[in-house]
């Protein structure tokens, strides 16, 4: 029986660029300062997997041009099954429904 490694989605938009809020269908922002280091140390114990809503070939040749490709299983717009989801536009669920709503009144991108 092999290695069985956990999966993380990661959103790009955010999380792995300097995404600001205006959408390009034809540009993808420049990469985070850091976001090649983390994606580099999270490989060694995760699978991940980019999670976007972009083009997947685009986001695909963004990790190219970025020298990201080699740390990422798969590019999917597809919520699949994950032991964790990170993104720049999410609320973990803790079980409250008053504090869930009073998180996403306040939420700020």
């Amino acid at each position: 029986m092999g290695n069985f490694r956990k999966i993380i989605l990661i959103d790009l938009d955010g999380v792995l660029n300097k995404y600001d809020g205006n959408f390009s269908e034809n540009y993808i922002p420049d990469v985070k300062k850091g976001a090649k280091e983390f994606i580099k140390k999270l490989n060694k114990d995760y699978d991940l997997i980019l999670f976007t809503t972009r083009n997947n070939l685009e986001a695909t040749k963004w990790l190219i041009e970025n020298k990201m490709d080699e740390y990422f299983k798969d590019v999917t717009s597809v919520k699949i099954p994950a032991y964790l989801y990170l993104d720049d536009r999410a609320i973990g669920f803790s079980g409250n429904y008053e504090n869930t709503l009073k998180q996403i009144e306040d939420f700020k991108a």
